[in-house]
């Protein structure tokens, strides 16, 4: 076994995993798995600059993984930032801090390395799974961008894409300042435009309708799959390996999208901080399952930061 901690750097939420990993067996225990929101993207689509006040609360974040990395002994730690870093200019303040906290500098990795990740935390359970086929088609909806990568055993396809719960929520349902409650039908229909342009772009790279299995990665996935259970807590097991039928979440999209902030704050397992970027992030969801053709939705607990954490077991050998 070994032990590892893993740091996933989103442009919504920044997540930490301590775990143990048998390489041979490919077995992973959880220590420790947490998420805060941070926002470390806001504003970034319009300002194309980290905002202090994000930056602030990203560090905030990091102080706090760095005690639970401590205490729990990792021998190994990698640190992955995705979309809003790799595309601010004043990326070099958030690598300094990174830095100055944790010892370790950030990886801000390319949408490529941001997909196989996620393909390898997302599928590593499943093969040989009885009633999954394959080709599997892992989707993981962010905050800034979205990944699609085809494969079986390993990657065949993969594509980034800009477009993300939080990206679409900044870019076509602000209104003075704040968020459209509940949105207006063309401020909807723009961001089906760019989600539409978006699939565009990802099926030149990734033949999307050859899956046979989709499987749904990330904050906005698995919200809508606890919301579709009737959960009154967030519970990761209940929600680890569930399917959602395609009725299901365009019932759900609907109501995200005629809801106030504060129907969508009453939700019970919805966290805080994805009340005003939920309905955007189910909205990407539905179009993919749409353009692809599933009828339904696997979706998984085990994301990029599984991927992650595989990947740091394995630097050494």
């Amino acid at each position: 076994m070994k032990r590892v901690a893993a740091i996933d750097c989103g442009t919504n939420s920044i997540r930490l995993l301590v775990a143990d990993l048998d390489p041979e067996t490919g077995e992973l225990k959880d220590l420790d798995r947490r998420m805060e929101i941070v926002r470390l993207g806001q504003g970034v689509d319009r300002t194309g600059r980290l905002a202090p006040e994000a930056l602030e609360r990203t560090f905030a974040a990091c102080r706090e993984y760095a005690a639970v990395i401590k205490e729990l002994g990792a021998e190994r730690l990698r640190f992955v930032a995705t979309s809003a870093s790799r595309d601010a200019e004043n990326r070099d303040v958030f690598v300094r801090g990174v830095v100055d906290i944790l010892g370790v500098e950030p990886e801000v990795i390319s949408g490529d390395q941001e997909a196989e990740f996620s393909f390898i935390g997302a599928t590593k359970e499943l093969t040989g799974h009885p009633h999954i086929e394959l080709p599997y088609l892992v989707v993981d909806i962010g905050g800034g961008s979205t990944e699609f990568v085809l494969g079986d055993r390993s990657v065949r396809a993969a594509r980034s894409v800009d477009v993300g719960c939080v990206r679409m929520t900044e870019r076509h349902l602000l209104h003075g300042g704040e968020v459209s409650d509940p949105p207006a039908p063309e401020q909807i229909a723009a961001i089906k435009a760019d989600i539409a342009a978006a699939l565009d772009r990802a099926e030149e790279t990734v033949p999307l309708t050859e899956a046979a299995t989709l499987v749904g990665l990330a904050g906005s996935v698995t919200t809508v799959a606890a919301v579709a259970l009737g959960l009154e807590q967030y519970e990761s097991a209940a929600i680890h390996h569930s399917r959602m039928s395609r009725a299901t979440v365009a019932e759900i999209t609907e109501r995200l999208l005629t809801s106030t902030h504060a129907e969508r704050a009453a939700i019970p397992v919805m966290h805080p901080g994805r009340v005003d970027v939920i309905g955007a992030g189910a909205l990407v969801l539905l179009s993919i399952m749409e353009r692809v053709g599933a009828d339904e939705v696997v979706v998984s607990e085990h994301d990029i930061l599984d991927g992650i954490a595989w990947h740091a077991a394995l630097d050494d050998e």
